[in-house]
């Protein structure tokens, strides 16, 4: 399945940040191994308190001691840290029937009689208070005592089940989740919810998936049993059907299923969501793998490689650098030489070649399309060890700096770290600063130093450009607008007529663009703010995507399953013809919020600053209308990605077909659209 999604990586990264703090798989390099972990930026969303994460341990451990058979620990911990959930006497005679039965399956006669005294001082008295049919049960499972546990015809045959230690694991778990408020990171609850909607996506279209593989791995079948309401709620009042609707489409539940999701989160329909989304089972260690990949892809943490040498690595770069301090002055490290160095040595690189430009989609999509297969043909300079140290160390002169702070990997270990494999190849020990040079160049392009990562890899790679020539423009218009900032309007028509103009001949679709930049060149001299606060940072992720490409650097699974699982879920609810109630809690809005328009970011600010009142009065206008309706949610769902078609019809009417005979929002208009939105008239003639 072909997508054209563009992913904000930043807004990803701050997710991943979170999900590997909260989780406790990362130490700060230079931070004391006791601290409570935190994110490397202040832009990331706060991580999860060491609380959370010790209610999640707490859990943990009382899920394996249950599944392990360990009933009697279980019960011990839960005493210690959560005893009010035993206040539960159905919980508690549950707990002591699994007990009794662990106890025989043990075998010996000494644990039988420790079952016999359990059934007399634990399960009968629990049995009197749990409920009406506890009493039924007990007698019942005294039968235990005389058939065997390998009898498979046996009347207790299901008591002696070992899949009964899964099932109270997971009912324990959905308690004690939603009663310490020990949810999953966000991440993990994000990733669970894209790819339920992307696998229900594909199904229902009857189309395959190029993730598949990976996330039937990640994504299991299983969920843990939904944990059962307080007698107290049985009679709940009723819950508002568009949210109990949403619920049920969202994880796939009947419509009493998602009422009693209801009752269990007192209504609260967010908290009812998290619930059934943690019901979701992730094959953790799969899910460890694919972020620990991601996260060295993106300078997270550090590479293996650097996990081992740690100070000795630092040295060969600082090697590197006196050495390359005697070599000759390949390149000059100011800003406007920059230019000129590339006017003069990179003018035929700019000329594209016709039939690769013919070639390419009539439709730009964002920087240009990253490429899928590694190149073939990489220059010597590419894969040149000593070479790529060199240029990793000029490429870092430009920053000021060696390379940001990362965090080290730790996995999920309690007690003492696990030491990487140290056994590294050559191959490998390249690959390393192969890494580290795409990573650089993203650097210098997000902080807008463009005519120097331009440069460097020109002098890596000749031909870079000339295979992605939409980047090249791009980068290009991005130094034209910083010249235009700094006043130096006759070095912009230079970088204009050299690059930006051959480029968008070969290019038609690049000529509006063009055009849009040299207007800039109008802008008053008093506003030269035009280079300042772009959104430079789609722009710098394509150049490392297109970069670690180029250098044999495979892109990181995990991106793939995001790109596809945000395109299935933008289609999803294109056909569900409404907004999706629970993308903003989710982060996924943030996922899809990508700015790649240089020049209508500049518009955008000059309108803000120039007409501030005016805005002011727009947005407070625009806020009370999307609010005015019922707190928004409902007038919002009506007016956002809907068509003509269901305009036509009340959100009653959709909401009673979708409610008595169980369907999808889209298939409920489409019914309602060839009965003229009357919904008993669809109902009496499907069930008359």
């Amino acid at each position: 399945m072909m997508d054209c999604t563009r992913v904000n990586w930043e807004a990803l990264d701050a997710l991943i940040i979170d999900f590997v703090s909260s989780e406790n798989l990362v130490v700060e390099e230079e931070a004391d191994a006791n601290s409570s972990p935190s994110p490397s930026s202040s832009s990331s969303p706060p991580c999860i308190s060491s609380s959370s994460y010790h209610a999640r341990l707490i859990i943990r451990r009382i899920r394996n001691s249950i599944e392990s058979g360990e009933i009697q620990k279980a019960i011990d911990i839960l005493r210690s840290h959560a005893p009010f959930v035993l206040d539960d006497h159905r919980i508690l005679f549950r707990l002591q029937k699994q007990k009794f039965i662990e106890l025989l399956r043990k075998g010996r006669d000494e644990d039988r009689a420790a079952a016999i005294h359990c059934l007399r001082t634990c399960v009968a008295p629990s049995a009197l208070d749990a409920y009406p049919e506890a009493y039924e049960e007990f007698k019942h499972l005294l039968l235990a005592l005389i058939y065997d546990k390998d009898d498979q015809t046996s009347p207790v045959a299901n008591e002696w089940a070992e899949k009964r230690r899964y099932e109270m694991a997971g009912v324990m778990s959905s308690i004690l989740r939603a009663s310490l408020q020990a949810y999953d990171p966000l991440f993990s609850m994000t990733l669970r919810y894209l790819i339920s909607i992307h696998k229900g996506f594909c199904f229902h279209q009857g189309i395959s998936s190029a993730v598949s593989d990976l996330t039937h791995r990640l994504l299991l079948e299983e969920r843990d049993p939904p944990a059962t309401p307080l007698e107290s709620m049985y009679e709940a009042p009723p819950f508002d059907e568009v949210d109990i609707q949403a619920l049920a489409h969202a994880v796939e539940l009947t419509r009493q299923g998602a009422v009693d999701s209801m009752k269990f989160a007192k209504g609260d329909l967010f908290q009812a969501f998290q619930n059934e989304l943690c019901r979701m089972q992730l094959d953790v260690s799969v899910l460890d793998e694919l972020v620990k990949e991601y996260c060295i892809y993106r300078g997270i943490v550090e590479s293996e490689m650097q996990m081992i040498t740690g100070p000795v690595k630092r040295n060969q770069f600082e090697v590197a650098h006196r050495l390359s301090r005697h070599c000759s002055a390949e390149i000059d490290l100011n800003t406007s030489q920059h230019s000129d160095v590339e006017d003069n040595s990179m003018l035929d690189g700019s000329h594209v070649n016709d039939e690769e430009m013919s070639s390419k989609e009539g439709g730009e999509v964002g920087y240009g399309s990253e490429p899928t297969n590694v190149s073939e043909d990489c220059s010597n300079s590419w894969s040149n060890k000593g070479e790529n140290t060199r240029a990793l160390v000029r490429i870092r002169s430009h920053m000021n700096c060696e390379s940001n702070k990362r965090k080290r990997w730790r996995g999920r270990v309690d007690e003492t770290d696990r030491l990487p494999d140290p056994s590294f190849s050559k191959s490998e020990t390249g690959i390393e600063d192969k890494y580290e040079i795409a990573l650089a160049l993203k650097e210098l392009v997000s902080r807008g130093m463009v005519a120097e990562a331009v440069c460097e890899i020109s002098a890596m790679d000749s031909d870079f450009f000339t295979q992605n020539p939409s980047l090249h423009f791009h980068l290009k218009q991005v130094e034209f607008l910083k010249l235009v900032s700094a006043g130096d309007h006759n070095g912009a028509l230079k970088v204009a007529c050299s690059h930006l103009g051959p480029l968008a001949a070969k290019d038609q679709s690049l000529l509006k663009t063009m055009k849009e930049t040299l207007l800039v060149l109008l802008q008053p001299d008093n506003e030269n703010t035009t280079g300042k606060d772009l959104p430079l940072n789609d722009l710098a992720n394509t150049l490392q995507v297109s970069v670690g490409n180029r250098l044999g650097i495979e892109e990181p699974q995990l991106m793939k399953i995001i790109r596809a699982t945000l395109h299935s879920h933008t289609e999803w609810f294109k056909l569900q013809m409404c907004k999706d109630r629970f993308s903003n809690l989710l982060k996924i809005d943030s996922l899809k919020d990508v700015n790649t328009d240089l020049i209508g970011a500049i518009r955008s600010r000059s309108n803000k600053e120039n007409n501030t009142n005016l805005s002011s009065q727009l947005t407070t206008t625009s806020s009370s209308t999307m609010t005015s309706d019922d707190g928004g949610s409902s007038s919002l769902m009506m007016t956002t990605q809907t068509s003509s078609r269901e305009a036509l019809w009340e959100e009653s009417a959709i909401l009673k077909v979708m409610e008595f005979l169980a369907l999808s929002r889209s298939d409920a208009i489409q019914l309602l659209s060839q009965y003229n939105g009357n919904a008993e008239a669809v109902i009496q003639q499907l069930f008359g």
